[in-house]
């Protein structure tokens, strides 16, 4: 069953896709239908620029438990870092 709920939020970073490097400034968030994975639902993540057309975006399509690891290696990653190294502020 699809939730049909998208959780959108405002992102700064980088993404690239077939055409190279592009600004990336929003991720939605929802579980739905695959267009590629091999499982009847996944939790998927387009991160995109919506200001330079529909090629400017990298979807990724996750298993639920895909998902979980990937969110607890991102925690770990930055717990592990010193605070604020990849913050916007920092100095690059």
């Amino acid at each position: 069953m699809c939730t049909y709920d998208t959780e959108t939020v405002e992102i700064e970073g980088a993404g690239k896709g077939a055409a190279g490097w592009f600004d990336l400034t929003q991720a939605a968030v929802y579980v739905d239908h695959p267009q590629r994975a091999p499982f009847g639902h996944t939790l998927n993540i387009d991160f995109a620029n919506p200001g330079q057309g529909p090629a400017a975006r990298v979807a990724v399509e996750l298993t639920e438990e895909a998902a979980l690891a990937l969110v607890a290696a991102i925690q770990r990653a930055l717990a592990n870092a010193p605070a604020g190294l990849a913050s916007a502020n920092a100095a690059a």
